[in-house]
């Protein structure tokens, strides 16, 4: 049994130095977010420091990615916000058992996914759903943050009680003017600072480094300004509070049986929503490092990260976009930078956490306010749309499934419209009438192609499986076709698309041919694939078959001339 994970035995000695310096790098540029996905959890500040220790550690020696970071998230912060806060208050001691308990179950169900190797489920949501998802959840963490800005107090956590409140009782103060000002760097720092540093002369790897320390500069200026002007005391600007100082505790949650009812079903769809997050975003880092990395070893890492998170912070962690591009520009080579990266958090909870005791919680609004803007990708959903209506209508009906209906219904519409959408294109089959090319054994659409065809024969071709769902379109089309051609006397069905005839379909097929052979119309197949061609020859099919059984389009063709 192998003590150390493949990268650590051994490993390059070469790429210590970045690996030491990506840690450090990351340390200080997520500490911002960290505290602020913690808040958007609705959860203890420092929550957020804790998970960025122990489950950084698990993760680097279980799973496979070389650069993914793991830690606090965007999409897990909601969806731990949006779950619990019909359930308790959040910061309460429940709220705070029910977190712990949600991390461990996604992280038991995840580990158990992949070592059952059942990392193809990660495949059950198209990119489509999975963009309008994240589209609508960025949403919902904009109105979320709104509260710290505008000083309401949402009566729950849906889009509507929420704009209700901002509506009511929002109000304009010194809280909006920090908001907002931090909300216009960070704004300025993604959008113009680039190109202008950009026109300095300053390399590009300079450059990405000084537009991430933005929310860092952020951060302390917001702070600084607090201090200075005692605004918390003054004004009665809202800040973090305390924050309190130390390592965590290690304390294993466990549930209730009631609590585990209350939580099946958000903690299934936080294990596959950050299935396929982690594995969607290590397998993008690999692709552009050309590596390769194992879906289920990726599933045992999220799902050993959320156990120890469960244990000493409990906050559900996952694959963070930001967090692994941060890492990837600081230079990280191997997952030795994250565990460098949650030894120095683990020296900042240790020593300096109470110095973000007066931290704004504006400034960290702005902060989740702009990272969950940049998470919207319109060109996908665009391109979705032009491309296939009805990935285009999975995206955006996912999107505003989430933002009208809350997460969890949101997740399950996005599901519906995947399996709606398999069904409509199996369903519908594209099914055309071929002909040869003059000169040549090759058959092309007669729709697109200046082809030769017979004339009392018609070749059909059927670019799908068949089964009991897709049967009427193919008959509906038969028929028409021999109503346009009345004098056909051979039908040549061509199966070369055809991977699987279910039972009804060879019923079907069975039915057919008795029906044209009353009709003095011989049907023949063409092409069949030999698993597909074992399967009929166990059913009377071939044996009652009016016709021939075709090795090739042309050779059917050629028996038909003659």
């Amino acid at each position: 049994m192998r003590l150390l994970p493949s990268w650590a035995s051994p490993y390059p000695r070469h790429h210590l130095t970045s690996d030491l310096l990506a840690g450090i790098i990351v340390t200080i540029l997520v500490i911002p977010q960290s505290l602020a996905y913690a808040l958007l959890a609705g959860l203890p500040p420092q929550a957020g420091l804790y998970v960025a220790i122990l489950p950084a550690i698990a993760y680097a020696l279980f799973g496979s990615s070389m650069v993914q970071a793991v830690g606090p998230v965007a999409i897990t912060s909601i969806m731990t916000w949006s779950v619990l806060t019909p359930i308790a208050a959040p910061g309460s001691p429940e709220y705070l058992a029910l977190a712990a308990a949600l991390a461990l179950g996604s992280g038991l169900l995840l580990l158990a996914c992949g070592l059952l190797r059942l990392g193809f489920l990660a495949q059950l949501l198209s990119r489509p759903v999975i963009a309008g998802f994240i589209a609508g959840s960025a949403v919902l963490i904009v109105l979320s943050q709104l509260k710290y800005l505008f000083a309401v107090h949402p009566a729950g956590s849906d889009a509507w009680r929420v704009i209700a409140a901002l509506l009511a009782g929002g109000r304009l103060g010194v809280d909006t003017a920090i908001g907002v000002a931090a909300i216009a760097v960070l704004a300025f720092a993604r959008l113009g600072l680039t190109g202008l540093l950009g026109k300095t002369g300053l390399k590009p790897a300079s450059t990405a480094f000084i537009v991430r320390l933005a929310p860092l500069f952020v951060v302390l200026a917001g702070t600084a300004l607090v201090v200075a002007q005692e605004l918390d005391l003054r004004h009665g600007v809202a800040v973090v509070g305390q924050v309190a100082a130390g390592l965590p505790g290690l304390a294993l949650p466990l549930p209730d049986v009631g609590q585990w009812r209350q939580l099946a079903l958000p903690i299934v769809l936080m294990a596959l929503i950050g299935m396929v997050q982690n594995i969607s975003m290590a397998q993008a880092l690999a692709i552009r490092r050309r590596e390769r990395i194992d879906a289920n070893a990726e599933l045992v890492g999220l799902g050993a990260a959320n156990l120890v998170a469960a244990c000493s912070g409990g906050m559900p962690v996952g694959g963070g976009v930001s967090r692994s591009a941060v890492n990837v520009a600081a230079g990280a080579q191997t997952p030795l930078a994250g565990i460098v990266s949650a030894c120095a958090m683990l020296a900042v909870v240790a020593g300096a956490a109470p110095l973000f005791a007066r931290l704004p919680l504006a400034v960290l609004a702005a902060s989740i306010i702009v990272a969950a803007l940049s998470m919207i990708d319109l060109r996908a959903l665009r391109q979705a749309w032009d491309y296939d209506r009805a990935d285009g209508i999975a995206a955006l009906g996912t999107a505003v499934g989430v933002f009208l209906l809350g997460i969890e219904a949101g997740i399950g519409l996005g599901i519906l419209f995947s399996l709606a959408t398999l069904l409509y294109r199996a369903s519908t089959p594209h099914i055309a009438v071929i002909g040869r090319i003059p000169g040549s054994e090759h058959f092309r659409n007669v729709d697109r192609h200046a082809v030769e065809t017979l004339p009392e024969a018609i070749f059909l071709r059927i670019d799908e499986s068949l089964f009991f769902g897709n049967l009427g379109a193919v008959e509906a089309r038969l028929a028409g076709e021999l109503e346009k051609a009345p004098a056909t006397r051979d039908v040549v069905l061509i199966m070369s698309a055809v991977n699987r005839i279910d039972a009804t379909a060879a019923e079907v097929l069975g039915d057919l041919n008795r029906d044209l052979g009353a009709r003095a119309i011989r049907l023949h197949l063409a092409e069949i694939k030999g698993p597909v061609h074992d399967r009929l020859g166990r059913t009377p099919l071939l044996a009652e078959l009016s016709g021939e059984v075709f090795l090739s389009v042309n050779d059917a063709y050629r028996a038909l001339v003659r």
